[in-house]
């Protein structure tokens, strides 16, 4: 079992202790669950309570937090969130990380260039001109096609898929299942049937991107289909042939972006959004969860199925369950306006 000093663990994420530094401690916990060999962080003022509460060994704080408890060692830091990430990773066991080599059973193409201290899992597939930066992870079962290259220090999971060609930035992480390259949806309608279109394009993932598990990303027809610098990507999600997407923008689960968007930077697009084809969307424009996107968008706030300025689409959102009660009224009022017109 891996233990870790407060002092320790205050050195490798950068904070300033306050407190006992020789307290040792076996892992990180959430706040509310954590016990005393255990350590926490406080990510927003909102859960203040459960640090008056927890029975953590140490937490996590920003610098200017003001805590009553003089029992509670703390380490104070500019991001807690972001610092406790370092914690997490100061815990892992040392079979979790990956050793330098190529597993027995992998397959790997004679010309495949492989940099510095890469790690080749069972079962791996490397076909002919592959390119490996140095110290880059391939879980067991991932498939890197001919021609394809992975930048340096990114991490394949299992089962990852990179068809031919697809290029694949540095520190990148790529999540079990996910699909680079398949072919974009294309069909022309023949008097016989649907007629396949071939897609010769292929698909571009710039530096420092993740991609979630089983996610699928189309390549493009002709061209690359791009995923820019810093995107995140979740689980569950679709990038059809010939998108492309702006820098540290953020897919949430289940989005679907259709054939030959184009979509901006710094983007949000919340759980289950749908966009339609050849749709454009400004830099910092964000669409709520399972709204439906079918026209261009420049900047701000969306939200509904189709699309509406977030407030207005709310308004309607609440607006809906009263429409039986509203045309029951109307109808109502309608049957006496008839019988006062008979009346006359």
């Amino acid at each position: 079992m891996i233990t870790r000093t407060v002092s320790e663990l205050a050195e490798i994420c950068g904070a300033t202790l306050e407190g006992d530094g020789a307290r040792r401690l076996v892992g990180p916990a959430a706040l509310a669950e954590a016990a005393p060999d255990q350590i926490s962080f406080l990510g927003h003022p909102r859960y203040v309570d459960q640090l008056e509460r927890t029975r953590a060994g140490a937490v996590l704080v920003s610098r200017e937090l003001a805590c009553p408890r003089a029992d509670l060692p703390l380490l104070r830091c500019d991001n807690p969130s972001r610092a406790f990430t370092r914690v997490i990773e100061a815990f892992l066991p040392e079979s979790d990380r990956a050793r330098p080599g190529v597993a027995p059973s992998a397959v790997v193409a004679p010309d495949v260039r492989l940099g510095e201290h890469v790690s080749v899992g069972p079962r791996c597939v490397i076909e002919a001109g592959a390119v490996l930066g140095e110290r880059v992870v391939l879980r067991p079962g991932v498939v890197v096609g001919a021609r394809a290259e992975v930048g340096a220090e990114s991490i394949l999971h299992p089962g990852v898929v990179l068809y031919p060609g697809v290029r694949v930035g540095r520190r990148c992480v790529i999540h079990a299942g996910a699909v680079l390259g398949s072919d974009g949806f294309g069909f022309d309608p023949t008097p016989e049937g649907w007629e396949k279109i071939p897609q010769c394009g292929s698909v571009v993932v710039e530096d420092d991107v993740e991609i979630g598990a089983n996610t699928t990303i189309d390549r493009g027809r002709f061209e690359a289909t791009t995923i820019g610098r810093g995107v995140k990507i979740d689980n569950l999600v679709h990038v059809a042939h010939n998108v492309r997407i702006g820098e540290h923008s953020l897919l949430i689960a289940q989005v679907g972006v259709a054939g030959s968007c184009h979509i901006g930077r710094r983007v949000v697009l919340a759980g289950q959004v749908g966009i339609a084809g050849h749709v454009e969307l400004g830099d910092g424009v964000r669409i709520s969860a399972q709204s439906g996107v079918n026209k261009d968008l420049s900047d701000g706030d969306w939200f509904g199925s189709p699309v509406r300025p977030q407030k207005e689409g709310l308004r309607i959102q609440a607006a809906l369950p009263k429409l039986p009660d509203a045309l029951r009224r109307i109808r109502e009022l309608e049957a006496r306006l008839a019988e006062l017109e008979k009346e006359r």
